[in-house]
């Protein structure tokens, strides 16, 4: 019997890529990654057992919460590259930005430019007062792609037993904001 249940993932396009829902074929790429020791410095790697869980989770989160994973699809070839996410974690406030590149893509500006469309998605459709990203003190890259985005170190916080740097950013017209950029 066939569902009737269905959810909405938004798609979102930047220049070179869609950003859109999880499809059982990205499964082995996205295991792939997930099991790579050098994709996985500053995350933890995973089987192919716990990276189905993982991308049945990252999907799954747009029932939860109306926010979730995309998967990054290049527009000119359809490889996918990466995932980016705008999601609500269990037990931390605010909505959370995330991304993730396949190596194979590392050093071609896919982070930024697919994190970007989804910092603009959680501001100006979601209307969210401010977004943060979770990154390891020794993730320079992203770092650096967080800051290319307007997040700033806010504070460390717990994470899986480890502490890790949050970076904030507010949108322009939160009263928290305090006005100019």
């Amino acid at each position: 019997m066939a569902s009737t249940f269905t959810v909405s993932v938004p798609r979102l396009q930047t220049e070179r890529f869609l950003l859109r829902e999880y499809r059982p074929e990205d499964f082995e790429a996205f295991a792939a990654h997930l099991s790579d020791p050098e994709s996985m410095t500053h995350l933890n790697v995973s089987d192919r057992k716990l990276a189905w869980r993982v991308f049945g989770s990252h999907a799954g989160l747009w029932l939860l919460g109306g926010a979730g994973w995309w998967a990054i699809e290049r527009k000119d070839t359809g490889e996918l590259v990466g995932n980016v996410g705008a999601f609500f974690r269990d037990g931390m406030p605010g909505m959370e930005l995330g991304w993730n590149t396949y190596r194979t893509f590392w050093g071609q500006g896919v982070a930024p430019e697919a994190a970007a469309a989804v910092l603009a998605y959680a501001f100006d459709v979601r209307r969210e007062p401010r977004v943060h990203a979770l990154i390891n003190a020794d993730n320079r890259a992203s770092i650096r792609v967080a800051e290319r985005l307007g997040l700033r170190y806010h504070a460390d916080t717990e994470l899986n037993g480890k502490m890790t740097g949050k970076y904030t950013r507010e949108t322009e017209t939160s009263p928290l904001h305090g006005g100019a950029p």
